[in-house]
């Protein structure tokens, strides 16, 4: 191999092995904390909480999907079209839900948390609960089986507001609907399905 072949391979290797934009960490990236701060800013989420890797993945996809190829083409190209910022939010808060999910953490609240919540309450006393994050409302709806279950429905009825929140407006809609395949509720205990579901075309 000549010297000049042999140069040029050596480029191409060393290249090879250099961070693309998309391997680099995104944290290390001013533009890439410049971006949170727009958007924290601009719409009042905070996504300084996410792995950096998957919300850089998922910016990405919007990034690709406008035809930017920078974080800082990107915040620009925000501030010009703000109805990117609902196609953003799409892209990267996710919607995983479902009914019961995490049974642990369910006992929990039943053993541990709830028990403890009334007793602190006067009786008749009003019990207000959030579900932030809500997504399509399997978990605000679950909240609201605990604790008819453990109030009794009546008392439910007078005493509770269930109040449930998210950033998705989609993903509201089908909580406010209320309406949920045979697939959905698999995780509803059966005793819990006959009570509180009603089969519908």
């Amino acid at each position: 191999m000549n010297q000049e072949v042999k140069d040029s391979a050596e480029v191409a290797h060393a290249a090879s092995e250099q961070p693309t934009v998309d391997d680099a960490s995104p944290e290390t990236s001013p533009e890439w904390n410049a971006l949170l701060g727009y958007l924290q800013a601009a719409r009042g989420f905070d996504f300084r909480g996410y792995k950096p890797a998957s919300l850089a993945r998922r910016i990405r996809k919007r990034m690709d999907t406008v035809g930017v190829d920078d974080f800082a083409l990107y915040q620009d190209y925000l501030e010009v079209h703000p109805d990117e910022f609902a196609s953003l939010f799409n892209t990267v808060l996710i919607n995983v839900t479902s009914f019961f999910r995490d049974p642990a953490a369910w006992d929990t609240v039943r053993q541990l948390a709830l028990p403890l919540i009334l007793a602190a309450k006067a009786p008749g006393e009003s019990i207000r609960v959030w579900s932030a994050g809500c997504a399509t409302g399997e978990e605000a709806y679950t909240l609201a089986m605990v604790l008819s279950e453990e109030l009794g429905e009546e008392q439910f009825r007078e005493r509770v507001k269930v109040y449930a929140t998210d950033v998705d407006d989609d993903a509201l809609n089908i909580a406010r609907h209320a309406a949920f395949t045979d697939r959905q509720i698999e995780s509803v205990p059966p005793e819990l399905v006959d009570k509180y579901f009603e089969r519908s075309d």
